[in-house]
Parts: structure tokens; C-alpha cells; sequence
């Protein structure tokens, strides 16, 4: 029950105790913070929009853990969520985000000119190149929260202008551009560019989702696009009079706590046969501020030792460094793959922790 809070009120005729939830089993940043007495201090409380408590840790109470990753556990149903409930945000953001405290602020720079570098990776080794990120518009409720007009809402302002691009359909359906869809009608869409480098999926996890991405090791390319497309897309809704949601502290605001910051992730599909199979491989990555995925997402693995790497960090760091980070380590990676093709060792490869 997403809009006013009868049903939380209700909820108090109980003693905390009574509405607590069992996380005896639960395996998420959420589980590990929350304790009966921050439920009891804020299981009253409601956003303006009427997001309650409850309405945030849901997520993490249906879904106890993951075998791969540590999950969040909890979302935001507005803006509002990350002070109002405070006492569970900040230390969830703290364990998440490696420390980052309520008092640190965070940096955005979304100047691709920058970016050292980016244009040399191997293609022989760099499949493809990928930047992504989240964006949450003032005014409306997040995705979790909000109603089927304000979606409604977040998806004209997104067909303004030439920047998002040509509508097409969700994944599982057919594209809707041979016949007319009347926006009224729309929930959710994806829109693109021509070539199919510049995506934008409207009202899934959060308000907006923009892709850039192209074959190939040009990461400097990629980030070029996404970086003025992004833009573009803010100023349409800025003149509308609804701005990206962002503070200081949190940078842009998004609907869970692990894409607060920059919401970015800058990836490749990179080839690693001989250094994914080395002792020091995790390691490595480690150092460099790195995270592997398999190429199908979180959940797979790598299929012919093809990797996803990306920049583990989203918060306190800015959208220039965090993609530095993938342009230079995976340019050391693949230096490193060189020389185990060979035979040759790489100990005196092996970076210090960034």
C-alpha cells in the first residue's frame, strides 16, 4: 500500500517486538544494521508521500541474501527516505559504500574531455565498452512508491527533444514504434539512438537509466557520449521544471543506497583466459578497485574467460575517476594477459591498493 499510511498506523496497535521482522536467516547490509531498537524509534515515522519503515526494508525482508553478493536490503521510496530514516541509511551507506560517512562529501564531474586515455584498449582483448547510470527526477516518488500518472508523467518529459532518442519496446515484448502508443498509456519504455549506442530505459529501477555503449575498447568514445547525452536528457527535464534529484552528500539520489553517488558503472567485456586463472587474480582486482561479473550480469559466469570488469566505487569519488579506474586497470590487466601468453611472469605487475 504505497499511498498514506492506514496500514502502518494500524501496524502500531502492536508492540515493536510484535512487528518486528525475523532476519535470523537474512544475509544483507540491511539485516546487519537493523535492530529492534532503530525499528522501534522509526517504525512511526512516514515521508511526506507516506513511505514508511516497512515500505523500505520490504525488499530485504522478502529476499534474505544472494549467493554471490552481499545485497542492500533495503530501498528509497522518495527522497526523503535517506534523512527521515537516517538510522538505518547511513550505517547501511557506511558498509556499503567502504566507510563513506555522514559528514563526507561527494564529487560529480561529468567532463569527458577529463578522462586520460580510453581510446587504446586492446579490441583484440576489449570486446565491448559500456558506461551506465541512474537518475531519480525531483517531484515524483521513486519507482518502489510511485503512482501509474507519475510515471506517466516521467515518461513525457523523457520523449522531449532529439536526445533520447527512438522509442522501442521492454525486453520480452516486440518494439511498439509500428504502431501508435498514446503516452498516457505508457508505464515503462526504452529509447534509443539510431545506431543503438545511446539507450534510455524509462521507470524500471529507477526514474532513468542511460547507456552508453559500443564494440570495441574506445571507452573514451563511449564516456564522450554518455556524458553529453546525459546532459542533454537533464537540461529537457531542468526546463521543465523537474532538475535531477542530487545533494552533496549523497550526489545523485537513486532508489537503492549501492548506485547512490555517481550511480555509474563503466564496464568491459574483456578477455583474461591465463590471468583469471592466476593465484592473484581477485587480488589484483581488489587493488585496482575492480569487480568482475560474467558477461549475462551479477548472476553468471564468465563464459570462454570473458569477464565483465567495472569500477567497484559509486560514492565519495567522481564519474571522471571511478571510469579512470577502468580504463587503467583493464589496460594493466590486458598487459598483464600479454605477458602469461608468454610464459613470463607478472609479480612486478601487480599494483599497489588504489
Amino acid at each position: 500500500m504505497p499511498f498514506g499510511n492506514t496500514h502502518n498506523k494500524y501496524k502500531l496497535n502492536f508492540p515493536p517486538e510484535e512487528e518486528f521482522p525475523d532476519l535470523t536467516h537474512h544475509n544483507n547490509h540491511m539485516a546487519k544494521v537493523l535492530d529492534i531498537n532503530i525499528y522501534t524509534k522509526l517504525r512511526g515515522k512516514e515521508t511526506s508521500s507516506g513511505f514508511t519503515l516497512d515500505d523500505c526494508i520490504q525488499t530485504g525482508v522478502d529476499n534474505p541474501g544472494h549467493p554471490f553478493i552481499m545485497t542492500v536490503g533495503c530501498v528509497a521510496g522518495d527522497e526523503e527516505c535517506y534523512d527521515t530514516f537516517k538510522d538505518l541509511f547511513d550505517p547501511v551507506i557506511r558498509d556499503r559504500h567502504g566507510g563513506y560517512k555522514p559528514t563526507d562529501k561527494h564529487k560529480t564531474d561529468l567532463n569527458h574531455e577529463n578522462l586520460k586515455g580510453g581510446d587504446d584498449l586492446d579490441p583484440n582483448y576489449v570486446l565491448s565498452s559500456r558506461v551506465r547510470t541512474g537518475r531519480s527526477i525531483k517531484g515524483y516518488t521513486l519507482p518502489p512508491h510511485c503512482s501509474r500518472g507519475e510515471r506517466r508523467a516521467v515518461e513525457k518529459l523523457a520523449v522531449k527533444g532529439e536526445a533520447v532518442g527512438r522509442r522501442a519496446g521492454l525486453a520480452g515484448r516486440p518494439p511498439q514504434e509500428a504502431r501508435p502508443v498514446p503516452h498516457a498509456a505508457l508505464a515503462r519504455s526504452r529509447r534509443h539512438n539510431d545506431n543503438k549506442t545511446f539507450l534510455v530505459w524509462v521507470n524500471e529501477e529507477d526514474h532513468l537509466r542511460v547507456i552508453s555503449m559500443q564494440k570495441g575498447g574506445n571507452m573514451k568514445e563511449v564516456f564522450r557520449r554518455f556524458c553529453v547525452g546525459l546532459q542533454k536528457i537533464e537540461e529537457i527535464f531542468k526546463q521543465a521544471g523537474h532538475p535531477f534529484s542530487w545533494n552533496e552528500h549523497l550526489g545523485y539520489i537513486l532508489t537503492c543506497p549501492s548506485n547512490l553517488g555517481t550511480g555509474l558503472r563503466g564496464g568491459v567485456h574483456v578477455k583474461l583466459p591465463h590471468l583469471s586463472k592466476h593465484a592473484k587474480f581477485e587480488e589484483i582486482l581488489t587493488r585496482l578497485r575492480l569487480q568482475k561479473r560474467g558477461t549475462g550480469g551479477v548472476d553468471t559466469e564468465a563464459v570462454g574467460a570473458v569477464f565483465d570488469i567495472s569500477n567497484a566505487d559509486r560514492l565519495g569519488s567522481s564519474e571522471v575517476q571511478q571510469v579512470q579506474l577502468v580504463v587503467d586497470g583493464v589496460k594493466l590487466m590486458v598487459e598483464m594477459e600479454k605477458r602469461l601468453e608468454k610464459g613470463q611472469a607478472i609479480d612486478d605487475m601487480v599494483p599497489a591498493q588504489k
